[in-house]
């Protein structure tokens, strides 16, 4: 840390305050704090986002169990002794053990059945370069400035962080996925390749055409305000879909869905989207559409907004 500091002081990240484990018996004592603490409410609240509560009641253990020092057998058999004993719900426990049982297995399985082709993947053809706020937080979506800032200072952020805020927004953004592939494995403490980038290139960001996710993880303002407190304060109006103030990703939302209408319409589970989107009169699909190609044609020039 101290060779980090001298060399690399302006370098994205934190290192005070530092509170990893970097033992097994610490990393195990984490743990267990969680599931003594924490656990019995997770499932209620596991997709939940709050302002300045960086971990609410999440394990924070995957850089643990990515690097060895904890074993994923161990947790998932502690979690599923405490259900059974009655100390915490059913939905915590299954929610927890299908995150490592179910989805970090699978995204290994993912991961060495196609690699190293599958990190090119991108069929999407997304080519714009990463926002330069992904790295200053400086922008006035509200969300998005939280997320970045608190990967920043803690080297950590949940699920939901990744895959609707910064996830979604570079997705419906156009952003290249081996940008922000390279983004997420440099910023976070527990982003191993092997997870992170099918994480990433499949769920988040659609670029295997649908092999791992069976459709786009893309969502509008209402999606972010329903699961965070972000939205309140923020300088854009979440409930406005066009016009001054309108949020970025009401308007980019939906004119993602007009860029890929035709490869995305043999989707099943796009097809009331879809529908939605050819509702729209002719007038406002045009605003939509000027407005979302505005925002970022801004965003390219100044790397803000």
């Amino acid at each position: 840390m101290a060779m980090v500091e001298t060399r690399f002081p302006d370098n994205f990240g934190a290192l005070s305050p530092f509170g990893f484990a970097v033992t097994r018996a610490d990393a195990e004592a984490a743990f267990d704090d969680f599931v003594a603490h924490r656990l019995a409410r997770f499932g209620d609240n596991q997709d939940a986002m709050l302002a300045g509560e960086p971990f609410l009641y999440h394990a924070v253990i995957a850089q643990y169990l990515n690097c060895g020092l904890l074993d994923p057998r161990r947790v998932c058999a502690s979690v599923d002794e405490a259900c059974r004993a009655g100390r915490v719900p059913i939905n915590a426990a299954e929610g927890f053990i299908r995150q490592i049982l179910g989805w970090r297995e699978c995204m290994r399985g993912i991961y060495w059945h196609f690699m190293p082709g599958y990190a090119d993947e991108n069929r999407l053809g997304a080519t714009r370069p990463l926002p330069a706020f992904y790295w200053t937080a400086d922008t006035n979506m509200a969300c998005v400035a939280a997320c970045v800032r608190q990967t920043r200072d803690e080297a950590y952020a949940h699920h939901i962080q990744r895959l609707m805020v910064t996830g979604n927004f570079a997705l419906l953004a156009g952003v290249d996925p081996a940008e922000l592939h390279r983004w997420y494995l440099a910023v976070y403490a527990d982003a191993y390749e092997w997870v992170e980038l099918p994480n990433t290139l499949g769920m988040s960001q659609f670029a295997d055409g649908g092999l791992l996710a069976s459709k786009p993880y893309a969502a509008s303002g209402a999606y972010i305000n329903r699961m965070s407190d972000y939205c309140r304060g923020c300088r854009y109006d979440v409930k406005k879909r066009t016009g001054a103030g309108a949020c970025p990703f009401n308007f980019l939302y939906w004119d993602f869905i007009a860029r890929h209408a035709v490869r995305l319409g043999a989707n099943t589970r796009m097809q009331p989207v879809l529908r939605g989107w050819n509702r729209f009169a002719e007038k406002e699909q045009r605003q939509i559409r000027s407005e979302a190609s505005r925002f970022l044609a801004a965003m390219d020039e100044d790397g803000s907004q």
